[in-house]
């Protein structure tokens, strides 16, 4: 495929970079106009995910269950309680990390996006409302709002930004009042982060305080509060924040500048480095920034970032970050299975900038990533009960293993005294549906397929599509159009990167539609209640690594469609340890359904052999493993994974030898 950059045109059929709508949807990113975009995000209003489909039972399951489960520990680990001490309401002393403000944030954004969908809960309207009266309450006449600084630390304010998380907390804030402004939830929490904000313009704005944070988040904060409310100085602030990262203003630190992205200028820079999180969120405020200031070094630079990051330093589950000492991404290929530390945080991060580049480009490997993000490295976070989560997602736990701290466990626990992950779920996920599609001038295209609907202005005419599918354990999608247009207008539909083969049916009849940047367009004059049949197929692929890929040399992944599988102890003979389980090359691996795993709606079924290692830790070459009798192995999907009991797993498997 021919690359192409920012500043060339984009894809045919993907719509201009210009303005392309003249009021900002509802949505977590909502570009102005005059920003230099390929496609329009549809709000959270303009699509609809059904609660039958598997997207759809996640959402639910987030404003049932992990929304208030975030609420509730919220209340029980003391973050409501610091902000209640900030604002002079009690004595107590502040409790749980620095930066436990963010959580509270985090969780109000969620909180905003699910009362757009459910305005009638009760519950959750209360928590805003009183949270949004909290805030208010705690926040200093000059705009300040940090209840660690305000409660415990009043002396240390602003004199530490490598480590303080300030901006990163005030970034949150912001982000959470977006939401409640857009979603008309509570529009007075705007005025909260505003002021905040200002403070921040006259603090660090032009002539100010040539300081940048420690954990960049501020940036793509400030985009979006001048995308709600037009006001300049938030957008030169968030670009000032840029242009100053690389200047080593925050010193080396206990890992160096490059843990902060601190060593090199934003827009030189070759390589991803430093803390996952900490530069997933950075590469998406230079995207936000970018796409706002036609700034076309910014989006190069993202894009090349992103190439490195994918093609070096990426889990085959679209994970990010190898290394627990930093959190951080290791060297080019260095992605070992059982240190992968492969935050949650980080994967919400790549699927949120994955989609700032897919708006900026119309490009469809940014989709591609966000799917695999989605349904493995974010998926896996969360239990079936959604009330339980990773912090660090391992593609590997061994027999026997013992991890060092809670980041390091190989259960889900139902909450962590660095909690950024849970309520980094819960905005993700109440917010979903605004991910699926976008629009563009000549039609509408869909990215993410999900049972549900989505409409928009397309053509000058309102256009809906409703779409019924089992995705992603089946390749049908079936898409019924109902369109008013009398034009012809270009319905775009994505054909995943791992999709070799596929069909397009139209009323009924097929058509020949090729794929060309990765999407497959049928432009036509709609009539009512045209149905259009896209079927992909999903045979299972045995997935090598690149040879780098020291780790998992010799080595296979299985996946089917967009899911990666594991083995799990659980489907073993008892008293089989999985390390010794090898996989047979010469038996088909076959997916189907099995009536005593409900909850595992496809599994994965192979043939394997169990070695028979040796007493010595090491033998002279060319020693030749031993292999017993056959094995037959279950695969079930890795984001599945550790719901029946605990113990190992593995998504590299081992390929017995053949001769």
């Amino acid at each position: 495929m021919t690359e192409q950059k920012l500043s060339d045109p984009p894809p045919p059929g993907l719509g201009p970079r210009e303005p392309t709508a003249p009021v900002a949807p509802v949505a977590p990113v909502a570009p102005r106009p005059g920003a230099v975009v390929a496609l329009r995000p549809l709000g959270v209003h303009e699509a609809r995910l059904d609660p039958g489909g598997l997207l759809g039972r996640w959402q639910r399951r987030n404003a049932e269950d992990t929304i208030p489960h975030c609420v509730d520990n919220l209340h029980a680990h003391g973050n409501i309680a610091n902000l209640r001490a900030a604002a002079g309401e009690s004595g107590d002393a502040f409790t749980g990390m620095w930066f436990a403000d963010s959580d509270v944030h985090k969780t109000l954004e969620g909180a905003a996006w699910e009362l757009a969908s459910s305005p009638g809960d009760a519950s959750l309207r209360s928590f805003v409302d009183d949270t949004t009266a909290l805030l208010a309450r705690a926040q200093g006449p000059d705009g300040y709002l940090n209840s660690y600084f305000t409660v415990a630390a009043p002396d240390e304010r602003w004199r530490r930004p490598e480590w303080s998380h300030e901006l990163y907390c005030a970034g949150h804030l912001v982000q959470a009042a977006v939401a409640a402004a857009r979603t008309g939830v509570r529009p007075d929490l705007a005025a909260v982060a505003r002021r905040f904000a200002d403070l921040l313009v006259e603090r660090f704005g032009p002539g100010g305080a040539e300081e940048v944070c420690g954990h960049p988040e501020i940036e793509t904060a400030l985009a979006e509060l001048y995308r709600l409310t037009g006001h300049r100085p938030y957008l030169d602030l968030a670009r000032r924040f840029l242009d100053l990262r690389g200047r080593g203003l925050l010193g080396p630190g206990r890992f160096g500048p490059a843990y902060y992205q601190d060593h090199v200028p934003v827009r030189e820079a070759a390589e991803v480095t430093g803390h996952a999180v900490r530069q997933l969120y950075l590469l998406a405020g230079m995207v936000d920034v970018g796409v706002e200031t036609g700034d076309h070094t910014l989006l190069d630079a993202a894009e090349r970032l992103w190439e490195d990051a994918v093609h070096r330093r990426t889990y085959v589950t679209g994970a990010h970050g190898s290394r627990h000492r930093d959190e951080a991404y290791g060297d080019p290929y260095e992605l070992p299975p059982d240190r992968a530390y492969a935050e949650t945080c980080a994967a919400i991060a790549s699927f949120q900038w994955n989609w700032r580049l897919l708006l900026a480009t119309g490009r469809a490997r940014y989709a591609d990533e966000m799917e695999r993000a989605l349904y493995n490295a974010v998926a896996v976070a969360v239990s079936l009960d959604g009330r339980r989560f990773f912090y660090s997602n391992p593609l590997q736990s061994r027999t026997g293993h013992t991890g060092s701290g809670e980041e390091a466990q190989a259960r889900r626990l139902p909450w962590y005294s660095c909690a950024c992950c849970p309520p980094n779920i819960a905005r993700l996920m109440a917010s979903l549906h605004g991910y699926l599609a976008t629009a563009a001038g000549d039609g509408l295209q869909i990215h993410l397929y999900a049972a549900g609907s989505v409409t928009a202005e397309v053509a000058g005419s309102a256009v809906r599509v409703d779409v019924r599918t089992e995705y992603p354990w089946q390749g049908r999608i079936e898409l019924t159009v109902t369109s008013e247009a009398d034009t012809p207008w270009t319905l775009a539909l994505r054909v995943p990167d791992w999709c070799d083969a596929y069909a397009v049916r139209i009323g009924g009849g097929p058509v020949t539609a090729p794929a060309r940047d990765g999407y497959v367009r049928l432009t036509r004059v709609w009539a009512p209640g045209t149905t259009v049949v896209l079927d992909l197929e999903m045979p299972v692929r045995r997935v090598t690594a690149h040879p780098r890929v020291d780790a998992v040399r010799g080595c296979v992944a299985l996946a089917r469609g967009p899911l990666v599988y594991c083995l799990e102890q659980a489907d073993l003979p008892p008293g089989t340890v999985l390390e010794d389980v090898r996989l047979d090359p010469a038996v088909p691996v076959e997916a189907g359904r099995r009536e005593d795993l409900p909850d595992f709606p496809v599994v994965l079924t192979a043939g394997g052999r169990l070695s028979e290692p040796g007493a010595s830790l090491y033998a002279t070459a060319p020693a030749r493993e031993r292999h017993g009798a056959p094995l037959a192995l279950t695969a079930v999907p890795y984001f599945l994974w550790g719901n029946r009991s605990e113990g190992p797993m593995r998504v590299w498997i081992p390929v017995a030898a053949t001769g």
